[in-house]
């Protein structure tokens, strides 16, 4: 029989591109959906800002780990293909000229229509040129106060080589001449990211960039010199932290080492550059950061606007969308109100959470809290994967408490999670000196799975309580990151929790779970068991919601299955890979993605037909090859009918928006417009509040 792709071929007659997106140009696709946010007028201008600050973010964390990957792929020879049969060359340059035109549309969305509402709004990005001799004089005394004693200016010259520019830095070339000898010298200056990027002044109604006032006084720094020009700068490296594990005889020494080191000089992937530069400054720079001219980024405007992020800490709260902080689910009290003891309630009944829309403090982590102070709490087990930086944890606090008032606490803290591998070495420091038995996960996997165990002893028995949910325990995302969770006393699961941490911890060889679903191992072959299902029924049925689909397999079994007549709607926010809409491979496929105010994170899957009755599942895991087969993930059923009822109606609304909802078509992707106005998460904001009122 032919595999699934060869018979896909056969059938349609299309080669791997067409039936395959490629991931990291859909990746890029998204960065353009939220860049498309940035343009609605109908946003305040900060959180407009807020948007082109978002794009920023994500294209140095792009470049840093996906660029850079390609990039090694390419260097080490690797003859292979993506699924969509592009070679590591090809995507480097379709990277490329996607990236140029993303950089370029974000530039112009910038100064187009944010900069401009900025202004109006009482927010002026205004460059040194344009201010009057006043404010010259007032950020003159703040140049002299704050931002020279930290400058320190680098030269180039046969006694001093060229300096390493660190990542992310944000840098001047400057060229002086000598005025006794007449020769040109080059010298860089790094503009100190302690300081805020843009200096208020004027009672805070005009803002400067930080490395415009510091230009604006390159001659206090090279005195007796003519500054003959300057121009902004800034490098992208190889970010990716690689730990090889089976060398690593203390996985959390050794982290720390790789950290400090930063590896002494990870190669450079980008370089930006100022419009303003002239060519032999670019061919120099790229010269002694090893980059080729197709690793140059001209930007004709201001660089690094991630830096727009400072700028919605300044007090304008008119300029901000309303902050929403979540209601009390109606079964833990309803309201803001102090939830109700959630261990008794979960003795009589399993509670679904919606966050940011149920608030995270009065529910989850009012959970671990009372845990911790319950004295017939004996155990508590949880995995960390991202939490807060130090100092604003509540719940890892809660597990320090637990562990010094003589409870067993275990924390399964994922040191690896990219980007926060300095405050999880921190927690975990922090957790071990308070008694709590800390370890690093499995061996090769990282552990992504978010799971909470709690031990209670009731008299004549020993009780189980768990969560399970889609998102990391962290206050601060929780509030603008969407997720569910599920909190339960149900035997069969809390047990199977139990397992998994066992299997974590200890060596269970994690084979006999009853209900949860685990990768890697048995998390791939259900899932698939599950839509073959849903294909070799009359009347197949499929949703499925989540960050990213990637994963060959799953869409070559959806293509299966919408072959075989399944209805399948995909709501993906980031990735997708699958191309709906083709004949006689998807026609029966629709994806769109939700991007708005709240980032779209929760993984739910829904398999069966409103006739036969639909199986519903939560979980960590998106369907890409690193959550299936090289991350520990858990996937949880959901049944009872008013917890199912209310993943239906998050389903439901979510398919039903035309505000913030795209369509995925086989051309790309396109806004949907229609007339009916849905908001889907303003939706689910009216939801929670009548569900706590109604509670109430």
């Amino acid at each position: 029989m032919a595999e699934p792709a060869a018979r896909h071929e056969e059938a349609v007659g299309v080669d791997a591109t067409a039936r395959f997106l490629n991931r990291e140009l859909s990746q890029l696709d998204y960065y353009t959906r939220v860049l498309a946010c940035a343009e609605e007028d109908t946003r305040t201008a900060l959180e407009q800002a807020r948007f082109v600050a978002i794009v920023s973010q994500n294209l140095d964390e792009f470049f840093q780990i996906r660029v850079s990957g390609l990039r090694e792929q390419l260097k080490a020879g690797v003859l292979g293909t993506s699924p969509d049969g592009m070679t590591p060359r090809a995507q480097l340059e379709a990277i490329r000229v996607r990236s140029q035109e993303l950089v370029a549309h974000q530039t112009r969305v910038f100064a187009k229509q944010v900069r401009p509402r900025l202004r109006s709004a009482g927010i002026a990005i205004t460059d040194w040129a344009d201010l009057k001799k006043p404010e010259r004089e007032q950020l003159t005394a703040v140049f002299e106060d704050r931002v020279f004693p930290v400058l320190t200016p680098l030269s180039v010259d046969p006694a001093h080589p060229f300096p390493h520019i660190s990542d992310l830095s944000f840098n001047l070339a400057v060229v002086v001449r000598d005025p006794s000898s007449g020769g040109k010298r080059f010298a860089r200056v790094k503009v100190p990211s302690l300081l805020p990027r843009f200096i208020e002044v004027n009672g805070g109604r005009r803002v400067v960039p930080l490395e415009q006032l510091v230009a604006a006084h390159l001659g206090q720094l090279f005195p007796g010199m003519k500054i003959v020009e300057h121009h902004p700068f800034r490098v992208t490296r190889d970010a990716d932290v690689e730990v090889e594990v089976a060398e690593a005889d203390d996985l959390l020494v050794t982290l720390e080492s790789l950290l400090r080191a930063r590896r002494p000089a990870p190669e450079a992937v980008r370089l930006e550059v100022a419009a303003t530069m002239p060519q032999r400054l670019r061919t120099m720079l790229l010269r002694e950061m090893r980059l080729a001219a197709h690793d140059l980024y001209v930007i004709d405007g201001l660089l690094d606007l991630s830096a727009l992020w400072s700028l919605t800490e300044l007090r304008r709260p008119s300029l901000r969308e309303q902050r929403w902080v979540g209601v009390t689910p109606p079964e833990l009290g309803g309201r803001l109100a102090e939830p109700l003891e959630i261990i008794e309630t979960l003795s009589k009944q399993d509670v679904l959470v919606h966050h940011p829309y149920d608030r995270f403090a009065t529910s989850v982590e009012a959970f671990v809290d009372q845990a911790a102070d319950d004295p017939d709490v004996l155990v508590i087990k949880q995995t960390i994967y991202r939490t807060s930086d130090e100092g604003e944890a509540p719940i890892v606090r809660s597990l320090v408490r637990a562990a010094e008032t003589g409870k067993e606490v275990v924390a399964l803290v994922e040191l690896t999670a990219r980007g926060d591998e300095e405050a999880n070495i921190s927690w975990a420091r922090t957790l071990e000196k308070a008694g709590v038995h800390v370890v690093y996960g499995v061996v090769g996997l990282k552990t992504h799975a978010k799971t909470v165990l709690v031990v209670r002893n009731e008299g004549d028995a020993i009780q189980r309580y768990c969560h399970i949910g889609t998102g990391n325990y962290n206050p601060a995302t929780a509030t603008v990151y969407e997720d569910v969770g599920l909190l339960s006393a149900d035997p069969a699961l809390t047990a199977d929790v139990a397992e998994l941490f066992n299997h974590l911890t200890g060596y269970a060889n994690g084979n006999g779970y009853r209900k949860i679903l685990v990768a890697p191992g048995m998390l791939r072959a259900r899932m698939l068991e599950l839509i073959r299902a849903e294909a070799d029924a009359p009347d197949g049925r499929i949703v499925m919601k989540m960050n990213s689909l990637v994963d060959p397999q799953m869409i070559d079994a959806l293509y299966d299955a919408s072959s075989a007549g399944t209805e399948i709607d995909l709501i993906v926010r980031g990735i997708c890979c699958l191309r709906p809409g083709v004949d006689g491979l998807s026609e029966r496929i629709r994806v769109r993605s939700i991007v708005g105010r709240f980032l779209e994170h929760s993984r739910i899957f829904r398999f069966g037909s409103d006739e036969r009755g639909a199986r519903y599942y939560i979980g960590s895991a998106d369907l890409m090859p690193r959550n299936l087969d090289r991350r520990v993930e858990c996937v949880t059923p959901v049944v009872g009918p008013q917890l199912v009822e209310r993943l239906e109606t998050i389903l439901g609304v979510a398919l039903a928006d035309d505000v913030l909802a795209w369509e995925l078509r086989p051309d790309g992707w396109r806004k949907v417009r229609t007339k009916a106005g849905m908001n889907a998460q303003e939706r689910l904001l009216e939801l929670a509040e009548q569900r706590a009122s109604e509670g109430a």
